[in-house]
């Protein structure tokens, strides 16, 4: 049952800290969410003891931390709310690295801010850098504090200074905000370690093995090969805590009212910070329920909501990001809608490993379903499009996908044959683009070669580029007149790997999303084999795709004789032509044209179109009449990239693709 809103005189009294000049403005935010923002909770609390009393605390809480916002912040904050979709331009770009192996550490990463602005970036993900777990932690996703860095990285005062200088440069900070656990040191497991009821009960512990049981019958596993089941016995805990990803990473009990309080308090005091952007992590595992596999849950959205609710109080300029790696058609509900918004920003995982699930079939067809079923998007949000990131490509997100035969249902059986077949072409399986002399990819988390196990390795390496001997030279050149002529095989299988690169990001950049490039992709780095031979990492191959910067390749990215720099100047080319067409807007009509099996049309309004073929062999396509502009002659269709006048049937060279304009 829904409790009564409290007075808002009454929240605004217990806001002593809020200086009167900004009252009003707190107020009228307060009034815009209160319906959300209560509802949310009193549905989720409201029937627990002193559930008005905890509200009314929370909210004061909240008017502390938005009163404590620094001036420049809420400068932004307004700038923003004038401009709600400012996330959604086809100049916006996204970058996404470790600090500490992008720049070594946070001041290291502020000296890299001239390669984000040559690129034109104007989001940058920096992965974990906050406290972790001593130890083992999951590359930093095993949180200890929420309010401090890595000591590693540099301390609180560089990240003050790294959000002012990228600020300054244009370009606006994301953190992970790690929603489902913390670190089993933290100091609220640690606490409840010593016997503190209270923070105890912000984990979920059982005494023995009954309800453990009960749940795994329903439940998946995350990492079933180093860390199965979802509980570990914690003997200072007398009993098994819910541990859905690592022993050591603790699942928060989000049906305690205090664990959510805390967590929206740590997400705005960093948000105070300067971070402009939070990937919220774990999203869909929020909510337990006995009999489900406890993702998705509805009350997981109602958490979502409720703390979006909050942030458009305190911090509106902010931007939530769902890192909810689901099939497509659970996607949309974390975007809620007009009435209950949620996450500004979700992943589009499904678009990107069928970009990947293409290239090995030679078939778009994968794509065009997932487009296919990607709905409208409510007002001032985005998907999210990449090519790779630090984690796995989970196929599983396109069982539906997979499972269509000619439009029509053709089973799970179907789907799963079809998706390990695409995993196994990635971890060594004859056909792969490496011919069986290196594998481009590993497996992950699966010991099963049947099964549609996670993918890793660098975009460069899983496109090819690891079946070329790394010694391959580029031929010689005017500049370089003394460089060795490589084999013409190993030439041309480097120019492939290059082309079919190119070709995912282009499709990232064009499809309708706020794209982010991984660091390293665009130096077509490889993948990084060292892991193999730290212990903390052997088991984890993910790592392969965790490399260090590479400042040979960067050196190189001007030379376009290099893989370096044809990667670089190739995606360049592509990121210079995307800012000026406002067709790839992310919110700019989408439509998926006819085409051969191995091609993807997809137009951006009636005057643009991308062509993809992910095939080997040459692909016809034959386009479209062009209808005139007002007071213009049908000129036909012209290359984005190199201004060269097209029309009728085009051929497209194996691994390429076009972007093209409607001539004026």
């Amino acid at each position: 049952m829904s409790q009564p809103l409290p007075p808002l005189q009454s929240l605004l009294s217990a806001m002593p800290a809020l200086p009167d000049a900004r009252r009003g403005e707190f107020a009228r935010r307060y009034s815009e969410q209160e319906a959300v923002l209560h509802q949310r909770l009193s549905g989720l609390y409201g029937t627990l003891p002193g559930f008005a009393r905890w509200y009314a605390e929370l909210a004061a809480q909240v008017g502390r931390l938005a009163a404590a916002r620094p001036a420049e912040l809420q400068a932004q904050d307004e700038q923003r709310l004038a401009n709600p979709d400012w996330f959604q331009d086809q100049s916006m770009l996204g970058y996404c690295a470790y600090a500490d192996r992008f720049g070594g550490s946070l001041a290291g990463v502020a000296q890299r801010i001239p390669h984000l602005r040559e690129l034109g970036v104007r989001y940058l993900h920096l992965l974990p850098f906050l406290r972790p777990r001593a130890g083992e932690n999951d590359g930093g996703f095993a949180v200890a504090s929420f309010d401090d860095v890595d000591p590693k990285l540099g301390g609180n005062a560089d990240l003050d200074a790294l959000t002012a200088r990228l600020r300054a440069a244009g370009i606006s900070l994301c953190s992970d905000f790690i929603l489902n656990h913390v670190a089993d040191d933290h100091p609220w497991a640690r606490g409840a370690r010593r016997g503190d009821s209270a923070l105890r009960a912000y984990f979920h512990v059982f005494p023995d093995r009954r309800m453990p049981d009960r749940y795994e019958r329903t439940l998946g596993q995350v990492f079933p090969q180093v860390a199965p089941g979802n509980f570990s016995y914690v003997e200072d805990m007398g009993g098994w805590v819910w541990t859905t990803f690592y022993p050591y990473q603790w699942d928060l009990n989000y049906a305690n009212p205090a664990v959510f309080a805390d967590m929206a308090a740590a997400l705005l005091r960093l948000a105070n910070r300067g971070i402009e952007v939070f990937r919220l992590d774990s999203t869909a595992f929020l909510w337990k329920r006995e009999g489900s596999n406890c993702m998705n849950q509805p009350e997981a959205h109602a958490l979502l909501q409720a703390l979006r609710a909050i942030v458009a109080i305190a911090a509106p300029g902010v931007l939530l990001k769902a890192e909810a790696i689901v099939p497509t058609r659970e996607l949309p509900a974390y975007f809620g809608d007009a009435q209950a918004p949620e996450c500004h920003i979700a992943y589009h995982s499904s678009l990107m490993a069928a970009g990947w699930g293409a290239l090995a079939e030679q078939d778009a067809a994968l794509l065009r379903a997932v487009l296919a079923r990607t709905p409208e998007l409510p007002p001032h949000t985005s998907w999210l499009s990449y090519v790779r990131c630090h984690d796995d490509i989970g196929w599983n997100v396109l069982r539906a996908e997979a499972g269509e035969a000619d439009g029509a249902d053709a089973g799970p059986e179907r789907a799963r044959a079809r998706l390990a077949a695409i995993a196994n072409f990635y971890s060594g399986s004859a056909g792969q683009y490496a011919d069986g002399a290196r594998p481009s990819g590993a497996a992950f988390q699966s010991s099963d070669p049947h099964a549609a196990h996670g993918s890793n390795g660098m975009a460069a390496s899983l496109a090819g580029l690891a079946g070329v001997p790394a010694q391959v030279a580029p031929p010689p050149s005017p500049q370089h007149p003394s460089r060795p002529q490589p084999l013409a095989q190993d030439l041309e299988r480097q120019q492939a790997a290059l082309r079919r690169a190119l070709l995912l990001h282009g499709l990232a950049l064009s499809a309708g999303a706020l794209p982010v490039l991984y660091m390293g992709d665009e130096l077509a780095q490889r993948n990084d084999d060292s892991y193999r031979g730290r212990s903390e990492h052997a088991m984890d191959s993910r790592w392969l795709q965790r490399p260090v910067f590479d400042e040979y390749a960067f050196a190189q990215r001007g030379d376009p004789a290099t893989p370096a720099g044809q990667m670089y100047g190739g995606l360049r080319a592509l990121l210079g032509a995307r800012r000026r067409l406002d067709a790839l807007a992310a919110g700019a009509p989408r439509t998926v044209l006819a085409s051969a099996a191995a091609v993807l049309a997809l137009a951006r309004g009636p005057r643009f179109v991308a062509l993809f073929n992910f095939s080997g062999s040459m692909q016809p396509h034959t386009l479209a009449r062009v209808t005139p502009g007002q007071g213009a002659a049908d000129a036909g269709w012209r290359d984005s990239l190199t201004g060269q006048l097209c029309s009728g049937v085009v051929e497209l060279a194996p691994w390429s693709m076009l972007w093209l304009e409607a001539a004026p």
